[in-house]
């Protein structure tokens, strides 16, 4: 795998009020993971992840994944249709003021499918079950390229932007050989 120095553009995100309503109806079933298996945490950030470029994690032993999974402040929600997981988000309870919505996203046959927007109401929802006052998150140019505006449409607002140079693999990271043919 080739690695780059390549700028990386982030934006910090926060949102202070809960929505104002329900999620709509939607076409998969929301689960908490009461007891997250390391192994599949990382199955879903290594699949949700390959488009993305998600690398940080994918080196961590089965202990460091274990230390993550079991922390009192971290929770794990998974989307399934027909049993299938079709996309997660990690949030981590900061207080009962704040919470970070710390990883979120669908896998890659669900991405264009128009969910984006409702699993994001359901992120939302969840994360203000944890806090009352704050919820934040951030999204950078390797996310995918309507991650900010998505975001955004749903009342977060910027408060911090940060610009840095990392070393980052320059191709996606097939979760599997040929992940990536259509």
């Amino acid at each position: 795998m080739d690695w780059k120095i390549e700028p990386i553009q982030v934006w910090h995100l926060e949102r202070h009020q809960p929505l104002s309503t329900q999620s709509l109806p939607r076409s998969y079933d929301l689960q908490r993971l009461k007891n997250p298996d390391p192994s599949f945490c990382r199955y879903l950030y290594a699949t949700v992840g390959a488009p993305w470029r998600w690398y940080e994690k994918l080196g961590w032993s089965l202990e460091e994944w274990r230390n993550h999974v079991t922390r009192d402040d971290t929770f794990f929600w998974v989307a399934y249709q027909e049993g299938c997981p079709i996309g997660y988000f990690e949030i981590k309870q900061e207080s009962t003021l704040s919470a970070e919505i710390c990883l979120f996203g669908l896998m890659l046959a669900q991405i264009g499918t128009g969910l984006g927007g409702l699993f994001l109401q359901d992120a939302i929802h969840a994360a203000f079950g944890l806090a009352t006052d704050r919820i934040w998150l951030h999204t950078c140019s390797l996310d995918h390229p309507n991650a900010l505006a998505n975001y955004q449409k749903h009342g977060f607002t910027i408060f911090k932007e940060e610009s840095f140079k990392a070393n980052i693999p320059q191709q996606p990271l097939e979760p599997f050989v040929g992940a990536f043919e259509r």
